[in-house]
């Protein structure tokens, strides 16, 4: 709860693209770009999974610009019905569909003419009336194609208009479907006012037809036919449908509902078209416009690779071998682009129409039916919620990195959801409006956290990043609000590193070299105190000045100072080593340790501030480096940090009374960690120990006698060198019961 109530202002701001998704899915706000969106989506997928190859059980015989060339246009009946003769009689096919329409009566064989001949200029010729009677018989080329499609598996095409007069051409077929069917159900067919059908002639010849109207989508783009439309109260089927029933022995239309359980007030539509035939029962789903997509196999057209396309010309000429097309289904149209039967569609700008129905055919003998079902709003509602509020949620808790592979995850699930639930069941369902909410949720997520939270976080690390390691600061920026410039009093370690040598050097070296030297060897000072969570105070001509446990609490700050300074000693002279070999001068330095409660901030003047520790124990600290060079060693560290260091060996130095404290101060020296010193060096701090006691009880035989074995052991140590000078002093004096064995030190 902490943290929701920490982020929220986040929350909120990741929340907006969720409720403009709701509002475009539930229709309240429609949002054009989104169904456009969708539709690009669709189409994209529709190719790439479209199987794109032949189905050998439908054929389209094509009037194509061969046969307009070889027979013209239009062609009489007569051609129209040699080619019926020829699919059905020579070829034995199964079905034959008409995309055309034969609305006005041919005249093409001028026996309209003759008739007007025989009762006018011609009505006295002998036997001219007899030999019209012998031939009309042939002449009537409307007659002779009704007397080719009678009785046979012939479904013929037509079309519906909607124009301000609402004309009607031709006689429809009867319709497949009544309204009473439809229990007063509000369903959204599509509806037209006209038509231009069949002469009555060849709808009575063949009465199965269907219209192939397809739906033009807002972008121009045909994606899916009506099949069942609507005029003055009945309902009739498309050609696909028509040519399918006929297929499978012409069951009867009736509406399919959903279950009684999930019908809602909201909700009164068709979930399919049942085709019903005694027991069986086929359901065929259907969209809220009773449409169904077309499932394309493939680009289209001739050298699409979908259907075998063969020219009306060749079928009309016998060109074609006899019973190669047994039992095929049959689709007569156009692929010339003066006919004007071409569409634009999700995989072509030019796709013949006739084939439309061929796909549309071909996915219901498969039972392949792409639909977006009723429940695609529902489905939408809820996929956005889940999305929205899980990003809402878990982004502003993450890292960007974290954020980013979050947000991944979650377009992925969705993107693979969506496709999962169109290959495996065919359902076309939304997914725009789920991807733009998700991706636009992340960037308002990244940029509130930028802009806003961020600017906390990158002022914290303009702050600190100069005076704290960028580990330090990485951790800090987590939680911004914990670390201020303002003062504080906490417990902390510091330490003063001098440089020795650095006055005489500043003599005998150009200014150049002097700032090159300086700097190659604060820099590797600095890699090592960073390297150890320790964070820079400043700088002052030849002497660093640091700090352990600010801003970030560091509970082990003693020993990683400790292990700071033993580092900085070691890699000095690993330097003098690489000095030596190049002919520049050596350098030594001296380190101050101490522990204790200090002032930790930001302070200075208006026009300088900087963030720093003030305090009597940063003053100690101080005056321990300026000590180190008195006891001949690198590094002094007060009492308090070595109680708190306990993983390194000590060696005590003395006890000291330093200038501006009353109370005197044991003081150390850190030879190494625990367990990386030799039986040698135990030795010696043993016998140092005995040194030392003998010298604060005044025991001057006995502190020379250990002095002088230690001198033996290690002659180079000028700490020992130093005692026996104070022993041979103060022998001089008497004996003082109230001295407390502390050295006293005025100088700073």
């Amino acid at each position: 709860m902490q943290l929701l109530s920490r982020h929220w202002p986040r929350i909120a701001v990741t929340l907006i693209p969720l409720v403009f998704a709701l509002m475009h899915a539930s229709g309240i706000l429609r949002i054009g770009v989104l169904q456009r969106l969708d539709d690009i989506i669709y189409d994209a997928r529709l190719r790439a999974t479209m199987p794109g190859s032949i189905d050998e059980r439908i054929v389209i015989i094509d009037f194509d610009e061969k046969s307009l060339a070889e027979f013209g246009w239009p062609w009489g009946r007569n051609k129209h019905a040699a080619l019926v003769n020829e699919l059905f009689e020579r070829q034995k096919v199964a079905l034959v569909g008409f995309d055309v329409v034969f609305a006005e009566a041919d005249e093409s064989s001028g026996l309209k003419r003759l008739r007007q001949l025989a009762q006018g200029e011609l009505k006295d010729q002998p036997g001219f009336q007899d030999k019209l009677n012998q031939l009309q018989g042939s002449l009537d080329y409307d007659t002779v194609f009704a007397r080719a499609i009678e009785g046979r598996p012939v479904v013929l095409g037509y079309y519906f208009t909607s124009d301000r007069d609402g004309r009607v051409n031709g006689s429809l077929p009867a319709p497949a479907m009544d309204r009473a069917v439809l229990q007063g159900r509000p369903i959204k067919f599509t509806s037209w006012n006209g038509y231009g059908a069949n002469l009555d002639l060849l709808a009575k010849a063949a009465p199965m037809g269907g219209f192939f109207n397809s739906i033009t989508e807002g972008d121009g783009v045909v994606r899916s036919i009506p099949l069942l439309a609507e005029y003055k109260g009945q309902y009739y089927e498309s050609l696909s449908l028509a040519m399918f029933r006929v297929l499978v022995g012409l069951p009867k239309v009736e509406p399919g509902f959903p279950p009684e359980k999930f019908l809602t007030r909201s909700y009164q539509g068709l979930e399919s078209i049942l085709l019903r035939q005694g027991s069986k029962t086929l359901a065929i789903p259907v969209d809220d416009r009773v449409a169904t997509l077309v499932p394309f196999r493939g680009h289209g057209g001739v050298g699409g690779g979908s259907f075998r396309y063969i020219s009306a010309a060749d079928v009309l000429s016998k060109r074609i071998a006899p019973g190669l097309l047994k039992d095929k289904i049959i689709l007569i149209g156009t692929t010339a682009p003066g006919l004007l039967d071409l569409r634009v569609t999700p995989v072509g700008e030019t796709y013949p129409g006739v084939e439309t129905h061929a796909n549309v055919i071909s996915g219901f003998l498969d039972g392949k039916v792409f639909v977006k079902p009723d429940y695609a709003v529902g489905f939408e509602v809820v996929i956005l919620v889940l999305a929205g509020l899980t990003l809402a949620f878990a982004l502003p808790m993450l890292s960007a990195p974290k954020a980013v592979a979050a947000s991944a995850a979650v377009v992925a699930a969705l993107v693979g959801l969506n496709f999962w639930l169109y290959s495996s069941y065919g359902l076309v369902l939304p997914l725009a409006s789920a991807l733009v909410m998700a991706l636009t949720a992340f960037a308002l997520n990244m940029s509130y956290g930028y802009f806003v939270e961020s600017k906390s976080k990158r002022e914290l690390a303009n702050l600190f990043g100069t005076y704290v390691p960028p580990e330090l600061v990485d951790e800090m920026v987590k939680d911004p609000d914990s670390y201020s410039m303002k003062a504080t009093t906490k417990e902390l370690t510091v330490m003063f590193c001098d440089m020795r040598g650095f006055t005489q050097m500043s003599e005998t070296m150009e200014p150049t070299q002097l700032q090159a030297l300086l700097n190659s060897v604060f820099s590797r000072l600095t890699d090592l105190i960073r390297s150890n969570r320790g964070t820079i105070d400043k700088y002052m001509g030849d002497c660093v000045m640091a700090f352990w446990g600010a801003p970030v609490d560091t509970p082990d700050h003693a020993s990683l100072a400790v292990k700071t300074a033993l580092e900085m000693a070691n890699a000095v002279r690993k330097l003098n080593e690489e000095h030596r070999t190049k002919g520049l001068p050596e350098i030594g330095i001296g380190i101050g340790l101490n522990t204790g409660t200090m002032c930790v901030g930001d302070m200075g003047s208006d026009i300088r501030r900087s963030y720093t520790v003030i305090g009597d124990s940063v003053n100690l600290g101080s005056r321990l480096e300026g000590l180190s060079k008195t006891y001949g060693v690198d590094i002094v560290v007060s009492e308090s940090t070595r109680k708190l260091a306990n993983d390194f060996v000590w060696q005590e130095l003395d006890k000291v009374r330093v200038k501006g404290r009353d109370n005197a101060v044991a003081i150390f020296w850190p030879l190494a960690p625990v367990g990386r010193i030799d039986e040698g060096n135990a030795a010696e701090l043993k016998a140092w120990a005995l040194a030392l006691k003998a010298y604060r009880m005044q025991d001057w035989e006995q502190c020379d006698v250990q002095l002088l074995n230690l001198q033996r052991l290690n002659a180079k140590k000028y700490l020992y060198q130093l005692y026996t000078e104070r022993v041979a002093s103060m022998r001089l004096l008497p004996f003082d019961p109230g001295w407390d064995g502390a050295t006293n030190f005025q100088s700073k």
